[in-house]
């Protein structure tokens, strides 16, 4: 190991002394006219990237001799994307030519942060996406960005995945795909398995933390993922993914494109099958996925229909693992079966021998299946090089259900009679049951830009969406069926929800100064009738109305680096369950903040780095209380006053073309205000006495780590060569909000590996060989749970905590063929 580490490092040194050379770019149009803030890069193992100065122009040093791929891109122009060598100092010209933007392009660009924007964000391109995208879901290609925390139910990022950005849930954070919402009305929340290898489709990811921009979509409240598909490609191609894996994780992609046709018409289509056992006991995924798009590309105007789609079928594992079993206190267990209702027999003989992958659940089809189909149709005017404009309709079509298994359930709960046998009465029986989710999702979207002057930008865009759901629940066997019919529903509601939201945004530069200004009002209008499984006859009404203002100041100290500061106010409705579920039996308040952001970024050739301070400070934030309902979603309350405070570091530095390092750290405090826990006092007997109240003066927000850190070191002994160790490490999690040790995820790092070769050879235009290697040291770690409990009648607390336990070392190869 010393000779091969002394080797790496004379490699990397002796790179330094090679011949360096210097690369200028001069970025013009037809009228040659010099383009300011073209978008250029400079690749071969690693990409380096700049924007054209006030003369169309670039430059980048120290260069080793080779081939290099240069790509220019420059909104309302075609890429130009050229091969070229280089051995000596070089200047180039690069002329591009005019292309109407795409339709969804102006509606991104409307709700995306500029390069100098006063807000924090970061960016990531398809390179890096196409680098990490080996079957995981989306959130797991962000892992390595600043204030991120990801997990998964079946443990190896495969099905249902979860993710944090600075302790904000997935309801939290806004999503769009080409400017469209894509986050649940009524949950809020985004899931990516429902759209599974979304990611093949991308081209660029943008995650603005804190409130950022105004944009569509009720979830821009603690972070937003803004979200761009591919681009138009002009010449035809042909893509075959795949990737093979531990628990015989499978990703087979196909994509094929026409190019422009006539230079006129484009149509692209891509296939996807995604595949796993699961880390987890029985935690599998079986994921099918198609995306398909056409468009007419004129001078002016461009038209485009773009039409997706997802299945997928999950055996559930939401229910997490003992404590005992992970820490190893197995002389609790017989506690935990008592608590989880485990059947006693064969059930608690399972439990007593389990492991860490232990799933409650054992019933064949305990499984989640859910189809979503995604239409829309974008239209964009590019009237001249002042005004722009485009508005899309969209259409989302989502059924499906989740079958459960349920031991000795009383007949009264599902409206049936009690089964009489002779003499005997049978109030209970074991059945399977169906809990269906049916509904629509439609609207309209539009974006308005003007741009007057080189100093002054305008944008009105906004949004009217409309939602109507169905919940219901159908018994479809029973061991004693009672009067009960096939198709009979034991419970039924339906929701109705309308949004309409308007912005407006200035951009104005003064010297060296840019002023931002942002409002945006939100009407919002949800209602609920009908019986839900647990609460009959409910009739709920809500009209809420939110003024939302942003406002930033950006001083641009020089070409390379710029200073921001920004102030933002939003107001959020609370999601169902707040509704539904309210632990307090309380109807419950939206959620208002003020965000403040404050930061410095710096870029050149080599180096590149963003650093900021934020305080988003709450009013009624709605947060977990630890505990899960009955489909492990996290039951929440308000809390008068709390806020998350802390820095944020983003860096990258290219040591040589050889050797890259990035790096990202945050550390914050999340804390609540005078929080009060209510928490049952219960006897031997399982009887309820009274509820006591617990005042905390300042505690810990749940599931909220003060410390993130993420390290990759990139090696490229070959121009098409590389070689990456990535690390994460995440500070302690509490589970609940008493900032209690003993209900608290431990604080774990995971370093994973991974290695990538192109070439090419027998016609094919390029093959790629990857092979990662994740958790290459066999952490055991858990990056979820929760927590429930109550006290003893002499005051001891009485506590079970769950935990999703991750994967250990596991790996994937993948083979990406384009022709």
């Amino acid at each position: 190991m010393t000779k091969v580490f002394i080797s790496m490092l004379f490699m990397t040194v002796s790179s330094w002394t090679y011949a360096q050379h210097r690369l200028s770019v001069e970025v013009v149009n037809e009228k040659q006219e010099k383009l300011t803030h073209a978008s250029v890069s400079v690749s071969r193992a690693v990409r380096l990237q700049q924007q054209s100065d006030k003369d169309g122009r670039v430059q980048f040093d120290n260069l080793a001799a080779g081939r290099y791929q240069v790509q220019v891109s420059y909104v309302g122009y075609s890429i130009q994307d050229t091969s070229l060598r280089i051995d000596k100092d070089q200047v180039i010209r690069l002329q591009l030519q005019p292309l109407s933007i795409r339709a969804e392009e102006v509606l991104v660009t409307a709700t995306r942060a500029k390069s100098n924007a006063a807000t924090t964000f970061t960016n990531i391109d398809k390179q890096t996406i196409e680098k990490a995208n080996l079957g995981r879901d989306i959130p797991y290609l962000l892992d390595q960005t600043p204030s991120v925390v990801v997990s998964s139910d079946a443990g190896n990022g495969i099905g249902y995945t979860s993710m944090r950005i600075r302790g904000s849930d997935n309801a939290r954070i806004n999503v769009t795909l080409d400017g469209i919402p894509l986050n649940d009305a009524e949950s809020m929340g985004s899931f990516f398995v429902n759209l599974p290898d979304f990611a093949s489709s991308l081209d660029n990811i943008q995650i603005q933390r804190g409130i950022g921009t105004s944009t569509n979509g009720a979830g821009a409240f603690g972070a937003s993922l803004n979200i761009q598909t591919d681009g138009l490609q002009s010449k035809p191609y042909a893509e075959l993914n795949n990737s093979y894996g531990s628990y015989n994780s499978w990703k087979n992609t196909v994509k094929v494109g026409t190019g422009l046709i006539q230079n006129r018409y484009a149509f692209n289509a891509r296939l996807s099958r995604i595949a796993s056992d699961g880390y987890v006991e029985r935690a599998s995924s079986d994921l099918k996925s198609f995306y398909l798009d056409g468009g007419i590309y004129g001078k002016k105007q461009t038209l485009k229909a773009t039409i997706f789609s997802g299945k997928e079928k999950t055996y559930q594992a939401w229910y997490g693992t003992p404590e005992p079993l992970i820490k190893g206190d197995r002389g609790l267990l017989k506690d935990y079966a008592g608590a989880m209702e485990v059947p006693k027999g064969a059930e608690t003989d399972r439990l007593l021998s389990a492991d860490r992958k232990y799933n409650y659940y054992t019933y064949d089809n305990q499984t989640d299946n859910y189809t979503q189909t995604h239409a829309r149709l974008h239209y964009n005017n590019y009237v001249n090089e002042q005004f722009n404009f485009s508005v899309a309709l969209h259409y989302t079509r989502g059924e499906g259900y989740y079958e459960e298994f349920r031991p000795n359930d009383k007949f009264a709960k599902y409206g049936m009679k009690p089964v009489v046998i002779k003499d005997s009465v049978i109030n209970k029986t074991d059945l399977v049951r169906r809990r269906w989710l049916d509904n629509h999702f439609y609207g309209a979207t539009y974006a308005f830009n003007y741009t007057p002057s080189n100093r002054l930008k305008m944008t009105i865009g906004g949004a009217y969406n409309q939602y109507l759901g169905d919940h219901y629940g159908e018994v479809i066997w029973a061991r004693y069926a009672s009067t009960s019919e096939l198709g009979d529903r034991y419970y039924f509601n339906d929701a109705k929800k309308t949004d309409f939201n308007i912005y407006g945004k200035v951009d104005y530069s003064l010297d060296k100064w840019l002023f931002n200004l942002d409002l945006q009002y939100r009407n919002v209008h949800y209602k609920i009738k009908g019986n839900d499984d647990k609460i009959k006859n409910i009739d709920l009404k809500d009209d809420l109305n939110f003024l939302n203002p942003k406002a930033g100041i950006t001083y641009l100290i020089n070409e390379r680096s710029n200073a921001y500061l920004s102030y933002a106010y939003a107001s959020k409705e609370p999601v169902r369950k707040d509704y539904v579920e309210n632990p307090m039996k309380s109807f419950p308040t939206p959620e208002k903040m003020q965000d403040i952001e404050a930061g410095y970024r710096f870029r050149n050739e080599h180096f590149n780095i963003g650093a900021n301070v934020y305080a988003m400070l709450y009013k009624d934030q709605l947060i977990p209380t630890g505990t899960l309902n009955d489909v492990g979603s996290a039951l929440r309350i308000n809390v008068p006053d709390s806020y998350r405070v802390g820095v944020e570091l983003d860096a990258a530095w290219q040591i040589s073309t050889q050797f890259t390092w990035r790096a990202t750290a945050a550390f914050s405090q999340n804390k609540i205000k005078n929080f009060h826990e209510y928490v049952a006092v219960i006897d031997g007997d399982w009887n309820t006495l009274r509820t006591d109240e617990i005042v905390y003066k300042k505690t810990d927000i749940a599931l909220s780590p003060a410390t993130i850190l993420s390290n990759e070191f990139v090696y490229s002994p070959l121009q098409n060569l590389s070689f990456s160790l990535r690390s994460k490490y995440v500070s302690r999690m509490y589970l609940d909000n008493t900032s209690s040790k003993e209900r608290s995820i431990n604080p774990f790092t995971v370093t994973d590996w991974s290695t990538r070769y192109s070439f090419s050879a027998l016609g094919l235009k390029n093959v790629d060989l990857i092979a990662s290697v994740n958790n290459i040291f066999n952490k055991k770690y858990e990056a979820g749970g929760y927590t429930f409990g109550n006290l003893t009648p002499t005051g001891d607390r009485v506590y079970y905590n769950f935990y999703t336990p991750q994967a250990t070392t596991n790996y994937m190869l993948g083979l990406n063929i384009k022709f």
